[in-house]
């Protein structure tokens, strides 16, 4: 089974949740909920996930004590505001306490599903210009890519597939991830699977084969895997 972006949504609302859950979840988004603040920080401790989804108003510890919290450890985490506070200052207050979005209640899945992937893409966007590993390097604003002392000829399409594979490098990408993320395609009649699985075998035969160490590895019935060693 292919490995969708994990999004945890903390909301005590059961209809909210569950129309979240939903409609994330047919955008191809795994959704978890949980229902307390206190909840969700035991699952982001134990579970990794590529955004949170808060609400303000919970039980117990709030959705602001929650944010502070995360920043003040350092965690980066995308987090989007979900709230039916809509006044100037709870919008001032939840973007100072860390948050990267704010979305009112009620509101639109489309909309939602749509900041989620703008907050998805300036995450990528706020990686590192130079990208590594092992002996691949990349350098992105310069579109240049090498392997050893060996400079590599790669195409628009070829470079942003291995920036992105580097970017989740130790990780499972799949294809569904990879239609939505470097092809831009969430919605298709026909699946990209095979052009997807076209480029990756070119990429491939350009950053592994005159070497020694296989460093892109096919993940059966999951996708691929960019990381040194065996996948």
């Amino acid at each position: 089974m292919e490995r969708r972006t994990r999004i945890l949504l903390i909301e005590d609302e059961p209809k909210v949740a569950e129309a979240v859950r939903t409609g994330l979840g047919a955008q191809d988004f795994d959704v978890t909920t949980a229902v307390t603040g206190e909840e969700g920080l035991v699952r982001l401790t134990a579970e990794p996930f590529e955004l949170l989804v808060l609400d303000v108003m919970l039980p117990g510890q709030d959705g602001i004590e929650v944010l502070r919290g995360l920043r003040q450890k350092g965690d980066k985490l995308p987090v989007l505001i979900l709230t039916a506070r809509d006044a100037l200052e709870d919008r001032v207050l939840g973007l100072d306490s860390g948050a990267d979005d704010y979305l009112v209640k009620p509101f639109a899945i489309p909309e939602l599903a749509a900041r989620v992937r703008a907050l998805l893409r300036r995450g990528s966007m706020e990686s590192p210009p130079h990208l590594a590993c092992g002996d691949l390097h990349v350098d992105v604003p310069a579109r240049r890519a090498r392997r050893g002392d060996c400079e590599l000829s790669l195409t628009v399409r070829e470079f942003e597939l291995l920036v992105y594979l580097l970017r989740h490098q130790g990780t499972v990408v799949t294809r569904g991830m990879l239609a939505r993320d470097v092809w831009q395609q969430t919605r298709r009649a026909t699946p990209l699977d095979n052009v997807i699985d076209v480029q990756v075998a070119r990429l491939r035969r350009k950053v592994d084969d005159p070497f020694a160490t296989q460093l892109i590895h096919t993940v059966r019935g999951m996708g691929f895997v960019l990381r040194e060693g065996e996948a």
